[in-house]
């Protein structure tokens, strides 16, 4: 929907990719659905789960063994966004880092994106 030729509209790192395989192997998924939803005290939140099958417009990222499903709906928040999997003494998950992000809250999991128009004529594309 939101693609650029020759560029993926989204990036893991190889922590990211180690992961998201090791789920899909373990649970015999098809790969890690991501998308955006409304809530928290920014506006967003992204949302994760493992998936059973490709819906109908969704974009598909594959790396390595690892695939990433972007929700249809969700494509131009999340285009250009590196995807990571950071492990530390306390907790353990996904990070995002997604250049469309304007504010984000303090404890880092609500976010809130720019004007939706503007986003896309960044793309190059109209209003959606």
């Amino acid at each position: 929907m939101f693609a650029i030729p020759g560029k993926s509209p989204v990036t893991m790192t190889p922590a990211a990719e180690r992961q998201i395989a090791r789920l899909m192997a373990r649970q015999g998924k098809q790969g890690l659905r991501i998308g955006v939803k409304k809530g928290g005290c920014a506006g967003m939140e992204y949302t994760m789960e493992v998936a059973d099958e490709v819906g109908p417009h969704e974009e598909i990222v594959e790396q390595g063994a690892a695939r990433v499903i972007i929700a249809p709906m969700a494509q131009m928040f999340l285009f250009g966004t590196e995807i990571d999997f950071e492990t530390g003494l306390l907790e353990s998950g996904f990070k995002f880092r997604n250049p469309n992000v304007t504010e984000a809250c303090g404890c880092g999991e609500s976010i809130k994106f720019g004007d939706v128009d503007e986003m896309a004529a960044k793309m190059g594309r109209t209003g959606t």
